[in-house]
């Protein structure tokens, strides 16, 4: 299995999620402490070589785990905004956010319609 690249965007997000780890301390990684302070190889590389960072803090960022590990198949962007999601579906066009706003906007539109009709063409 080859490593994931990341782009400087990426690398930015990556680092300030690199904090929320629970290993990581003043810049040091707890993990790789044996006696003497060790930098946290994660805050410092556009690759992903830090295991524990990949299965436990890089999901709490959704969009960028997306990005950074799955195929481009598996990976979509929303038609609004152009993010980037993982479909829960191959129908999936918009992004979870995105989605719940457009479905209310076309309810309300469904419903206008409805009444229109029901007001204006009635018996």
């Amino acid at each position: 299995m080859s490593l994931p690249i990341m782009n400087y965007p990426q690398y930015r997000k990556a680092r300030k999620l690199v904090r929320e780890c629970c290993n990581y301390c003043d810049g040091n990684c707890l993990l790789l402490d044996d006696g003497e302070e060790c930098v946290c190889v994660q805050s410092i590389s556009y690759s992903l070589l830090c295991r524990w960072f990949r299965a436990a803090v890089l999901p709490l960022d959704a969009a960028l785990c997306a990005e950074i590990t799955k195929d481009r198949d598996e990976v979509k962007r929303c038609s609004e905004c152009g993010a980037v999601f993982m479909p829960k579906s191959n129908r999936a066009k918009y992004c979870p956010s995105c989605a719940k706003r457009i479905r209310r906007r076309k309810e309300a539109e469904r419903q206008r319609k409805r009444y229109w009709q029901s007001t204006h063409l009635g018996p």
